[in-house]
């Protein structure tokens, strides 16, 4: 506790010289393409992690704040055990390699072998537990006087730069900063989104846009390629990420163990008419400008394949 005007002075003196230290300093980098959690440095460690690619998949529940209005304390605590054990059950389940809480719910980082597919299914989970969730919240409590809940989930993607920060010599008081893209811009799709809504970055439908089994829905409701509508997320600012797509759908519950069990195999394919291929197409080229950052997008990735 800060007792005197000396000691404010005296703080606020070494803060000044921390950073200035710090800044002088070049910190040395390692690159890996799939570590582990473990391998993350720690607060006594000058050195940083870079991992080139990282799915980040944020889940964020709706009004979560006015979730325990009018009702006891336990039955707030009940809903938030339900909602946030939920979600991160899904992310444990399709094996990220890093998840992190944060009140009313979490992200889920994951890196490595078919990270974008296990990202996606583990998105596409959440989303239809939101569908449970608010079931049976309703079913307890009733839904009269209640606040409009459920997930809302984004997912993004990028390179990032970790390590442990904190107060030196007490883990207690040390946590991972994920410094780059991936975690703030699924944040922000999730922002963008409803509940029970779904918005991906435009680098992540990039890599699902030839997907059959993510871009076209079930037969069970007839084949389409409306699954996905686009969105400009606009929180991105003037980034190509922000030209995404959005979905309000779940996992059928006749189809979903079927498409999620072939998009974490790596299946791509599924018998599609050449006229829904068409339409899904023209809907990809809805607006030039998006067909453009497209471009922009894929450009770059071929590049640093050649580098």
């Amino acid at each position: 506790m800060i007792e005197q005007d000396q000691d404010l002075e005296d703080l606020l003196t070494e803060l000044g010289s921390d950073v200035g230290t710090t800044l002088a300093t070049s910190p040395p980098v390692t690159e890996a393409d799939d570590p582990n959690a473990e391998d993350i440095p720690g607060q006594g460690s000058a050195k940083w992690l870079k991992i080139p690619r990282v799915v980040a998949v944020v889940a964020d529940l709706k009004n979560s704040t006015a979730l325990g209005t009018g009702k006891h304390d336990t039955s707030t605590a009940r809903a938030y055990k339900a909602s946030v054990e939920g979600a991160v059950k899904v992310f444990n389940r399709f094996e990220a390699d890093f998840i992190d809480i944060q009140g009313d719910g979490g992200f889920g980082l994951f890196w490595g072998d078919k990270a974008f597919e296990r990202a996606l299914c583990a998105g596409v989970t959440v989303r239809t537990f939101s569908d449970t969730l608010v079931d049976k919240l309703e079913k307890k409590w009733g839904s009269a006087g209640g606040p409009e809940t459920g997930f809302k989930i984004g997912i993004a993607v990028g390179r990032v730069l970790v390590k442990n920060l904190g107060t030196p010599r007490n883990q207690e008081e040390q946590e991972a900063v994920w410094a780059g893209k991936p975690v703030n811009y699924a944040t922000k799709c999730a922002q963008s989104a409803d509940r029970h809504q779904i918005v991906i970055a435009g680098s992540v439908w990039d890599h699902f846009q030839n997907n059959d089994y993510v871009a076209y829905s079930c037969p069970c409701t007839g084949i389409s390629p409306s699954l996905w509508s686009d969105i400009t997320i606009d929180r991105l600012g003037e980034d190509d990420e922000r030209f995404g797509r959005l979905t309000n759908s779940g996992w059928c519950t006749t189809c979903g163990p079927e498409f999620c069990s072939a998009i974490m195999a790596g299946n791509r394919k599924r018998d599609i008419p050449g006229n829904l291929r068409n339409d899904l197409q023209k809907t990809q080229m809805k607006e030039a400008i998006a067909a453009r950052a497209q471009q922009a997008r894929q450009n770059r990735a071929w590049l640093n394949t050649v580098r």
